[in-house]
């Protein structure tokens, strides 16, 4: 029974996003706005839901390295994996305004984090600590990006020509492209949490630890919907959709989920997530230079990437 409901798991997850993206992109077209907007806010916040779930609830209950580790490996595994596997299936056009404002605001918001975080190191702090002040901090931020998105969508409607040629008749009502995204989002959601849930008890019977699978199948399984979204998306030739699913999810990760989660209970900080965090800058970095290349993000640059996740998981395992 548990192997059958990991199937169908990974059949939500996969058809839920068929039809996520579906609706997303007319959604776009309808509201006459670039689709990286509607990946940047819809795609990217539906998709980042679980992440909030988990980190949200683990600060309630003061599980601080379940909250902050969430945030941190769900990031990393966008970054790297999730924009790796979509480059490598579907090269991603970048559009210059995402090479000088989207990926710079997630390099900022990380920069933000990892500051907020180094209080023995700026302050001379017995320890580091995300309190209440930083996390409404970073929700502040969060509104400045909102506003950025909301000024760039009212701006980008005047150009309705380009941005909304293709759309059918058939695919303008209201009704049927919300019902397409909020189904798919449920599936997604639903088929996500089957898989992360069943996944883990068959590894648990596999002999494997509980440390080792929150480090791997947990951490992995929150950000499937990313992943699976931003596939598809691809698939369907909406690089812009994929991208501004990682880049958004990203920063509402850091943003709003912590953001939200210090402000609802300070958050104690593991030193060894410094570490990861100047790592999951310095490829923030990388990503903004192989999207300067061409505008595009290409397959060797998706190997790369995906690699240096796998390396990554050795490293978080043998730590660990």
């Amino acid at each position: 029974m548990t192997y059958l409901l990991l199937i169908v798991g990974f059949a939500l997850l996969i058809i839920g996003a068929d039809y996520f993206v579906k609706g997303a992109s007319n959604i776009s077209a309808i509201l006459r706005v670039p689709p990286i907007l509607v990946g940047l806010t819809i795609v990217s916040f539906g998709t980042s839901s679980p992440e909030a779930t988990v980190s949200i609830i683990a600060a309630l209950n003061g599980n601080d390295d379940v909250s902050l580790g969430n945030v941190m490996g769900s990031n990393m595994f966008n970054t790297l994996f999730v924009l790796g596997m979509t480059a490598i299936i579907a090269p991603l056009v970048v559009k210059s305004q995402t090479i000088r404002k989207e990926i710079p605001f997630s390099f900022l918001a990380g920069i933000t984090l990892l500051v907020l975080m180094a209080d023995t190191f700026l302050q001379n702090f017995t320890s580091n600590l995300l309190t209440r002040s930083d996390g409404i901090i970073l929700l502040l931020i969060f509104a400045v990006f909102l506003y950025y998105v909301y000024e760039l969508a009212r701006k980008s409607r005047n150009d309705v020509e380009e941005i909304q040629p293709h759309i059918a008749e058939k695919d303008k009502s209201w009704f049927k492209n919300g019902t397409f995204t909020l189904a798919g989002l449920a599936a997604i959601v639903f088929g996500g949490d089957l898989v992360v849930k069943n996944s883990t008890d068959i590894a648990l019977s596999l002999g494997m630890s509980e440390a080792l699978v929150g480090l791997t199948i947990v951490a992995v399984g929150t950000s499937l919907p990313e992943l699976v979204t931003s596939i598809i998306a691809a698939l369907k030739k909406e690089s812009e959709i994929a991208l501004g699913n990682i880049i958004g999810s990203n920063i509402f990760n850091i943003l709003f989920v912590l953001g939200a989660s210090a402000t609802i209970s300070p958050i104690g900080v593991n030193s060894a997530l410094f570490t990861d965090m100047i790592i999951l800058i310095a490829f923030t970095v990388i990503v903004l230079i192989f999207a300067l290349t061409h505008f595009t993000i290409g397959k060797r640059e998706g190997l790369f990437l995906a690699l240096s996740y796998i390396v990554y998981m050795v490293y978080i395992i043998l730590r660990n």
